[in-house]
């Protein structure tokens, strides 16, 4: 009884003593907001020469968030809508692919259904002038592009087109409509009974698009699926739990988050998931991040299915936006991400040294970890049990592969470098689709017709030099025999992509020389046992 009596007293005063250091810290706070409202007053009373507030409060606010983690932000009024574009999952135009070709924007692909398709603009045609105003040749830019052919839905706009085999410009009258942007790059039958599915990035759509995606397939039973979210660096979180629910049971968590404001929350699958049993693979490299890693996770922590590739990137911080007044936005970091079994997903970083954060994850490259798992050392401390079989996963940056598959750039030379990055093998094979895609649809009435007979043969790559050439890189014949066997698969992909449609493209590419596939596909249709110790 007696220490019921001086219980209830420490309460109080334990509850005085948080009130008063709270409403303390209130007032500091209320103390450095007047501070910097008096120098802004001051700046803009005595300063010799008038100033700009508006960039000044918004350097003032950038340098605030630098002194953060790495992923805290600021996004100005006028790239909120551009930013939010790839995960809402439209915009409002003209519906086209491009590629700028020699100052020319060329139609890559007219989009399915879109605008420009519906009244018969198509692949290869050159525009050359929108709404009388000339654009060939005048410096034109993607962002360019965007302006003349982005706006409203319902608003007209007049393309000027250059068509092979046409005399003159030929004029189309498009009224600009809701384009859809897909996330889905791919998804078809590998074989009989094993899915594939490649993700760029987890937008509002992606798992609508992923059923319909199936639906179209029409596989009477599938055996296995392999989920390829390289280079994917996230999206919507919902949509990760979206992309998880499908491959897991009922109950089974999917992530939980927690901050210094924000209470644990966890996540879960709800059972009515497509694919709950069976071989599963995840494909995985530095560049899947956020939620990809969370998806990854997830699978790898319920021993749901294997993790192929290289360690994913590691950012595991949760963004909210928060609105201020002119329509921009915070992107505030206010919790962590953590898998099923606990693992923290984002890697080590100093607050205010973004530098360093980012430095550390090239550094991955630089220190070997790309070509050999034994260059990744991971403390005792950082180790965690799966949730069903017990297996040893590491957190603390990242999600570490069960099968590493080590980076290959023995085919890749300086030379085969240059043609990818200055766009001359893109824009080459565009030339070429252009005058060839009727006579290659023509002879090769089925993909599988086009796969085995179609082969970048020496007057293809020959073109290609001389392309190259013109464009100021000059041939290496020994940097070009190594590499050559790339360059044609890569020259291959694209006449497929632009005769079959995006599928094709990664049916070339993962079937010619993706070993990160290969190693997948192998152990998922039981044509390679995985060691004991990684059994499911």
């Amino acid at each position: 009884m007696r220490l019921k009596n001086y219980l209830l007293p420490l309460l109080v005063l334990m509850l005085l003593f948080s009130v008063k250091m709270s409403a303390q810290k209130e007032i500091e706070l209320n103390n450095q907001l007047n501070k910097f409202g008096q120098t802004i007053f001051y700046i803009n009373q005595y300063y010799l020469d008038t100033v700009n507030n508006e960039k000044l409060i918004e350097k003032a606010i950038i340098s605030a968030l630098g002194q953060l983690d790495p992923h805290s932000s600021y996004i100005s009024a006028s790239d909120v809508k551009s930013m939010n574009e790839p995960l809402e999952g439209n915009f409002e135009g003209v519906g086209i692919e491009f590629s700028l070709v020699r100052d020319t924007l060329t139609v890559v692909n007219p989009i399915s259904g879109g605008p420009c398709e519906r009244v018969g603009v198509r692949a290869g045609d050159k525009i050359v002038a929108v709404n009388g105003e000339k654009i060939a040749s005048v410096g034109i830019t993607n962002e360019k592009v965007f302006k003349y052919l982005r706006g409203e839905k319902g608003t007209k706009v007049v393309l000027s087109i250059v068509r092979k085999g046409f005399g003159g410009e030929i004029t189309f009258e498009v009224v600009r409509d809701k384009i859809p942007i897909t996330s889905m790059d791919a998804a078809y039958e590998v074989e009989p009974g094993i899915l594939y599915i490649k993700l760029s990035r987890f937008s509002a759509n992606s798992n609508i698009e992923i059923e319909n995606a199936i639906a179209g397939l029409k596989i009477k039973e599938i055996k296995g699926v392999i989920l390829d979210l390289r280079g994917n660096s996230g999206g919507y979180l919902g949509t990760a739990m979206e992309i998880a629910n499908m491959f897991l049971e009922s109950g089974q968590t999917i992530v939980y988050t927690e901050g210094r404001k924000m209470p644990k929350m966890e996540e879960h699958s709800n059972g009515k998931g497509f694919f709950r049993k069976g071989p599963l693979a995840v494909l995985i490299d530095e560049g899947s991040a956020s939620a990809s890693e969370i998806v990854a996770g997830a699978i790898q922590d319920w021993d749901r299915g294997y993790i192929f590739g290289r360690r994913s990137f590691g950012k595991g911080l949760v963004q909210q936006m928060l609105p201020l007044p002119d329509g921009s936005q915070l992107r505030l970091t206010i919790a962590r991400y953590h898998t099923p079994s606990g693992r923290v997903i984002q890697s080590p970083y100093q607050p205010g040294d973004a530098d360093k954060y980012y430095k550390a994850i090239y550094e991955r490259y630089s220190k070997g970890e790309y070509f050999s798992r034994d260059s990744i050392h991971f403390p005792d401390s950082l180790k965690y049990k799966t949730m069903i079989k017990g297996r040893t996963v590491y957190g603390g940056g990242g999600i570490m592969p069960d099968f590493f598959i080590p980076a290959d750039t023995t085919k890749y030379t300086n030379y085969y470098g240059s043609l990818l990055r200055r766009g001359i093998l893109l824009d080459y094979m565009n030339d070429l689709s252009d005058s060839q895609r009727l006579q290659w649809q023509k002879t090769y009435t089925s993909f599988e017709k086009f796969d085995k007979e179609f082969v970048a043969d020496s007057k293809m790559t020959d073109g290609l030099i001389k392309f190259a050439e013109g464009r100021g890189v000059p041939f290496k014949q020994n940097e070009f025999e190594i590499s050559k066997n790339e360059i044609s698969l890569f020259m291959k992909a694209l006449a497929a992509r632009r005769v079959f449609g995006p599928n094709a493209y990664f049916m070339v590419i993962n079937k010619g020389d993706d070993p990160v596939f290969q190693k997948a596909l192998k152990i998922i249709t039981g044509k390679e046992i995985p060691e004991a110790g990684l059994q499911l």
